[in-house]
């Protein structure tokens, strides 16, 4: 039983010095579901928060990012641990507090690799989304230990039965109630009737009760209990525990708690628990699910390591004399403090002051450099919102701050300078919306990529490319909340001002019909001259052929010599356009006649003739632009392929197919769909799907663009 009435903790950091004695935790749910006031709740039951709500400045304990302060939501993973004190001793449990929002599924991804065990937040009040049910999946795929907890009980259009159904409709049938709600005369969530115990623990005088149910109670909860039971015993290594229980034999109430915790540490049963954190209803009883039924680190498999040049490591377990293995979850900047780095330590045990290895081989396509480096890091402490309390050191399985790690960012892995180790981050997500900033002032452009260099250091999710197409710098954000956060932080936290400005695509030109082309280059002003006469052909080839030049001269017209420099000519004008400025591709050049001069002539005369003589072709032929075109997977539920379809039709795609994914209820559809219409797709299949559509691109192929939007493109040139 969780001691609620111990001794104040808030002035002293929690510490653990056996990974038996530490439980992870991750809070996963949508935005509003209540996951920060239940962090602040259990904090305030185990004695790390003196009082529940808004603290003086008005952010909530788990706000430590002004952009939080700001926009009044979790934007970031944070860590709040607390200390339970247990009969055979205390059990320290890190909280990881992670964003409701779909645009920052790389923090609750971060979250996951760093705990061993996920608590779902359900509202009563409102719909599972779709990421929630992602994160479900991916739980399931790893055999991760899971909870739920439901909350807003006291919301007038709900009851406890019906947010049952939709958790089992989302999550599968062993999604089962271990407790079921008390109301109390104004609908508020008063108490809770233990389904095992078939005890009632009652909160209404403000401080937590127990007595027997009554005869009555029992009949009403008997059903949900029998259900219950039979959920444990299915799931019990005991093969004839079934036949026992009805045949009506009298089992221990201590098996079925028993069989019960295995099942939860093993990820195959998960119970809820109906909390409302405003009141600490059922609060207790969530501690206890959580240092009874959930794993401890050393019950948590350490993720493949290797060398740094590749090679197989050494097969680690959460040993705290083994060797140091570290990840850094999460980098985020405080003012005051500087870069602080969220570390879940997997083997070995880490102090403070301590000399460590900085590996990461990981994410250069996104604008991250590649880096090995030895760096000492600053102090190692445990937060409580914006508070760090210092500790000395950190064993295997905990998760701490560290600060000073100037080099580190999120994914990398920390190791001892004498045996540097390298671990395979986890799956970063794709970030699908293309947003392209200019800097406001000179003075802002100037200090732009230093502030971009530091949220690429903060952000795995943030991939950012300079266009040698279009020449504009493009963040590619997980959505519009993502953009907000990321704009936010540079104007505010690194004193950059940027705006957007409309996307451009990759746009080409090329000959759709053949086209004669006379360049000529005569200039004399006194001394050398400049001379160069060329006459070209020009025929479009089919898509993807690329460029040929093709040497027709005779009898010397133009001389050997200046043949490439009309080619190099006729390369340079291909790379700046000929009608609206897009490079041109898929042609074939041929060079039949020129005239030269003995003096006159030279290398830098017949490029220039030679690019004039495409530009000459252009007018006289018709050349076309080409769009660029991505193939695009859509995984999105049933309900919505309808949806999905209609919508692909509207932006000028091609629907190339569709199939189940398994039993999922979930369907994957390809398209080939213009690049410059799903520039926002990213926002709208989000809508379109209620949050449950997922999408993926790349690129194909260039190919004609209409002429009616050919138009609209070149008159905003």
């Amino acid at each position: 039983m969780a001691d609620k009435s111990n001794t104040p903790n808030a002035g002293r950091a929690p510490e653990a010095d056996q990974p038996g004695r530490i439980r992870n935790v991750v809070l996963v749910g949508h935005t509003g579901a209540g996951k920060t006031t239940l962090v602040e709740s259990l904090l305030l039951a185990t004695g790390n928060l003196t009082r529940l709500g808004r603290v003086e400045d008005g952010t909530t304990v788990s706000d430590f990012d002004e952009a939080e302060i700001r926009q009044q939501r979790s934007v970031n993973l944070s860590l709040e641990p607390l200390v339970v004190n247990e009969p055979d001793g205390p059990i320290k449990i890190n909280l990881l507090d992670t964003p409701g929002y779909a645009d920052y599924v790389g923090d609750l991804r971060a979250g996951l690799r760093a705990a061993d065990a996920a608590l779902f937040i359900i509202s009563a009040a409102e719909d599972i989304d779709g990421t929630t049910k992602m994160l479900w999946d991916e739980c399931a795929a790893v055999g991760m230990p899971r909870a739920v907890v439901v909350t807003k009980l006291d919301n007038g259009r709900t009851n406890f039965d019906g947010v049952i159904a939709m958790c089992q409709d989302a999550f599968g049938d062993n999604v089962l109630p271990a407790y079921l709600p008390q109301l109390g005369a104004d609908g508020v969530q008063t108490g809770l009737v233990g389904l095992l115990s078939q005890c009632v623990y009652d909160y209404s005088s403000g401080t937590r009760s127990e007595s027997k149910a009554s005869e009555e109670l029992r009949m009403e909860i008997e059903d949900a209990r029998n259900t219950f039971i039979e959920g444990i015993i299915a799931e019990s290594e005991d093969e004839t525990l079934m036949d026992r229980y009805l045949g009506g034999e009298d089992i221990d109430l201590k098996v079925f708690i028993d069989d019960l915790e295995t099942a939860v540490a093993r990820g195959s049963f998960y119970p809820v628990l109906p909390v409302n954190p405003m009141n600490g209803v059922g609060v207790t009883e969530l501690l206890e699910v959580m240092t009874q039924a959930f794993p401890s680190p050393l019950e948590h498999p350490v993720p493949t390591v290797t060398t740094i040049d590749g090679q197989p490591g050494p097969a680690l377990t959460c040993d705290p004399n083994g060797p140091l293995v570290a990840e850094v979850v999460k980098t985020t900047s405080d003012p005051y403090v500087g870069k602080i780095s969220l570390v879940r330590i997997f083997s070995g045990t880490i102090h403070a002051d301590q000399t460590v290895h900085v590996s990461g081989h990981f994410l250069a396509d996104r604008g991250h450099d590649d880096h090995d480096i030895d760096e000492k890091i600053g102090a190692l402490t445990c937060p409580l919102g914006k508070t760090q309390r210092a500790i000395q050191s950190a064993v295997a399985g905990d998760v701490v701050a560290v600060a000073k790690l100037t080099k580190a960012e999120t994914g990398d892995t920390l190791s001892s300078k004498e045996q540097p180790l390298l671990m395979q981050p986890w799956t970063m997500p794709e970030p699908l919306l293309p947003v392209a900033v200019v800097a406001k002032s000179k003075a802002d452009e100037d200090k732009l990529s230093q502030g971009l260099n530091r949220l690429l250091a903060e952000d795995p999710t943030l991939r950012l490319e300079h266009n040698t197409d279009t020449h504009q710098l493009v963040l590619w954000c997980m959505g519009e909340a993502h953009l907000d956060v990321l704009m936010d932080r540079l104007t505010n936290r690194y004193g950059v001002a940027v705006d957007s400005v409309p996307l451009k695509v990759s746009l080409r030109e090329t000959f759709a019909s053949k086209g004669e082309g006379h360049g000529r280059h005569v200039k004399q002003s006194g001394g050398h001259g400049q001379y160069a006469v060329c006459d070209i052909t020009v025929e479009p080839l089919p898509s993807g052929s690329g460029f040929e030049f093709v040497d027709k001269v005779v009898g010397g017209a133009v001389p050997r010599q200046f043949i490439p420099s009309v080619e190099k000519g006729v390369r340079t004008q291909m790379e700046r356009g000929v009608i609206a400025g897009y490079p041109v591709q898929d042609i074939r050049v041929t060079l039949h006649d020129g005239k030269a001069h003995s003096v006159d002539s030279s290398d830098m005369a017949f490029q220039t003739a030679g690019a004039l003589a495409l530009k000459d072709a252009a007018e006289k032929a018709q050349v076309t632009l080409l769009e660029p075109v991505d193939e695009v997977a859509v995984l999105v539920a049933d309900d919505y392929v309808g949806a999905i379809m209609g919508d692909f039709s509207t932006r000028r795609g091609r629907v190339l197919g569709s199939e189940p994914v398994g039993s999922s209820g979930r369907t994957k559809i390809l398209a080939e769909v213009p690049q410059i219409e799903i520039c926002r797709y990213a926002i709208d299949l989000r809508s379109l799907s209620h949050g449950t559509g997922t999408f993926s691109r790349k690129y194909v192929r260039h190919e004609p663009m209409p002429s009616h939007i050919a138009e609209k493109v070149r008159a905003a040139e």
